[in-house]
């Protein structure tokens, strides 16, 4: 679990100074050493967070005289001890224990198709030094990020967006249709737009192979198939139910593969309470896990630690609460925004950014239940779903408009001046193209699918991944095992929605952990004050909506933004969001990573 960084120059050498700048931004991501290596055109750069190997052997970028291979990997690939022998068996010799170097081996013995090999959470650079030939990849479920910028003579890449800020020479203007995403999609930008015109992102389960003259390819290598399968479609429920809880079985030992501790993050909710039970039935006894909660707010409860304490108590784990006040709150939502990628209007990321400081202070890896809502279909809007003629993309993208957009066309034009209104619904068009392609057999289906492949994975996943690494924690996400979401997505629709959402998992989850928190109401990390703005947190909305930077940008309506500033807790979006938030947290984030960005 690292950053990575690089460049790929045509016609010049690689500027290293802007390779330093990138690695310096993503101290946080790899507290625990750095390295660069160069050659020609081509640079990389890694900071490293120590998981595998912890000697200096699994330092990075690891490069291969033999092979003729560099490379520069973030992630964790966890069947590595297998693949590792395989490569054994086949001739090829090991200068360490770790990961990282199967990876490159790997590469050498199977090419492009690696990715097919790995099991894991990954995104790499590998450089052929010979040819010059370079492969970027991600992951399948997009766990681990990969952004990218064109330069006149260049091709940058980075984990994080504000690394390719910080090299320079980017275009900081706003992408119109990352805007539209943003606003409305509740702010799932898809790939390969981000808020930023010159930044783009590599999709999940994708390749790009960078050829010596410049030239590139792109190349999908995964994608879920939603539709029935011949051999389980005489399954019972109860034969569902054993082979899903094997796969999420395998799915969380696979995740103990580390040389050093490994905690969970304990939120009391179905999903993290059967890692838990999950790891104890693997051996994991004194467990640490971690729980937080929020003071109170209009009337909400900021804690669910009734919860967490039943499964922290009947598993005898080495159990943390952390309690958070309203002081330490505020000073947080600084550092929280610094730590995103992208703009990110969940009130979740300042409770995983806090929770994420105090774990670090115990653990450096821990695993968490983010995925299984989508994977499961724990939320709300998939019911309704069956409701929509399978073969009708319109009425399927209207249910879930209804549940799910924050805003409707019109009223998103009418919030934004008139150089930022666009003619088409960028939002409801994009999902309408992804329900009308091939490959998922219901309405519900569809929406899963879509929420598998793109919401979870520029909402949830992204939220985890930065929060944690702004702090040197690992986070694994065992609902995310590929194989797990591929066995998921074939089990029939009625199935996952039963018992008001994840009915199979909670039927599976029986056999594991208690019933007291399988039968509670669904929660979530609630934090109130961001939901309820009033105080220092609508002062902090009001100033960054009148700052200098927003008048110079000026994205949104005056007279809209004066209506929502008025009432400020008067309307919340259907998935509880503030929209004045939302609003000011995208001011917010371009204050902090672009605003005196200068292109160099």
């Amino acid at each position: 679990m690292c950053g990575i960084a690089g460049e790929v120059a045509r016609g010049r050498s690689a500027d290293l100074g802007a390779i330093a700048r990138m690695a310096e931004t993503m101290v946080p991501r790899g507290p625990d050493s750095g390295g660069f290596w160069s050659q020609g055109g081509i640079a990389l750069g890694h900071r490293r967070l120590a998981i595998i190997d912890l000697s200096s052997h699994g330092q990075q970028p690891m490069h291969d005289p033999e092979l003729g291979l560099t490379v520069a990997f973030n992630g964790c690939i966890y069947n590595y001890p297998q693949l590792r022998q395989e490569l054994l068996g086949k001739g090829y010799r090991f200068f360490s224990h770790s990961d990282t170097e199967v990876v490159l081996k790997g590469y050498r013995e199977w090419g492009d198709r690696v990715v097919d090999h790995l099991y894991g959470m990954f995104a790499f650079a590998v450089t052929e030094v010979d040819s010059g030939r370079v492969l970027l990849a991600r992951d399948r479920l997009g766990i681990k990020p990969l952004y990218y910028t064109d330069t006149p003579d260049a091709l940058r890449f980075a984990s994080s967006l504000p690394a390719l800020l910080a090299a320079g020479g980017v275009d900081t203007s706003i992408d119109p249709v990352a805007l539209h995403h943003y606003l409305s999609f509740h702010s799932v930008v898809p790939a390969p737009h981000t808020i930023v015109a010159g930044v783009k992102k590599l999709p999940p389960g994708t390749i790009m192979r960078i050829e010596p003259d410049g030239t590139r390819t792109q190349h999908t290598y995964w994608e879920p198939v939603f539709e029935r399968s011949a051999e389980r479609s005489a399954w019972s429920d109860t034969e569902w139910e054993e082979a899903i809880l094997a796969s999420l079985r395998t799915a969380v030992e696979r995740r103990l593969v580390a040389d050093v501790p490994v905690g969970c993050l304990l939120s009391g909710g179905l999903d993290s309470s059967l890692i838990v039970g999950l790891l104890a039935e693997a051996g994991q006894h004194g467990l640490a896990t971690f729980s937080i909660g929020f003071e109170a707010a209009g009337g909400e409860e900021g804690d669910e630690f009734k919860y967490s304490d039943i499964i922290a108590r009947h598993y005898g784990t080495d159990h943390h609460q952390i309690r958070i006040d309203t002081a330490r709150m505020l000073p947080a939502l600084s550092g929280t925004i610094a730590a995103m990628s992208e703009p990110m209007m969940s009130h979740d990321c300042v409770a995983f950014y806090l929770l994420s400081q105090e774990v670090s202070k115990h653990v450096k890896v821990v695993q968490s239940g983010q995925g299984a809502d989508e994977i499961f279909a724990g939320y709300h809007w998939y019911p309704p779903m069956a409701h929509a003629p399978d073969g009708d993309p319109g009425a399927a993208l209207a249910s879930y408009r209804q549940a799910f957009f924050d805003r409707d066309h019109n009223a998103l034009n009418a919030l934004l001046q008139p150089n930022w209104r666009l003619d088409d619904d960028i939002a409801g068009d994009f999902v309408h193209r992804h329900f009308a392609s091939p490959g998922a057999a219901t309405a519900t289906d569809r929406a899963l699918r879509l929420d598998t492949t793109v919401m979870l994975v520029d909402d949830p996943v992204k939220r985890v991944d930065n929060m944690t690494m702004a702090w040197g924690l690992e986070g694994r996400v065992p609902f995310l095992d590929h194989e797990l979401v591929e066995l998921a997505a074939t089990c029939p629709p009625h199935l996952k929605t039963a018992y008001e959402g994840k009915g199979v998992l909670k039927e599976a989850a029986r056999k594991v952990i208690p019933h007291e928190v399988i039968d509670r109401p669904k929660g979530y990390f609630p934090v109130p004050a961001l939901k309820h703005l009033a105080g220092p947190y609508l002062d902090l909305v009001r100033d960054a909506l009148h700052s200098d930077g927003a008048r110079s940008r000026g994205l949104f309506d005056k007279t809209e933004v004066d209506r929502l500033l008025a009432d400020p807790n008067g309307y919340h979006t259907p998935l509880r969001g503030n929209p004045l938030w939302q609003l000011g947290l995208l001011e917010l984030w371009l204050a902090h990573h672009v605003d005196g960005v200068t292109t160099r």
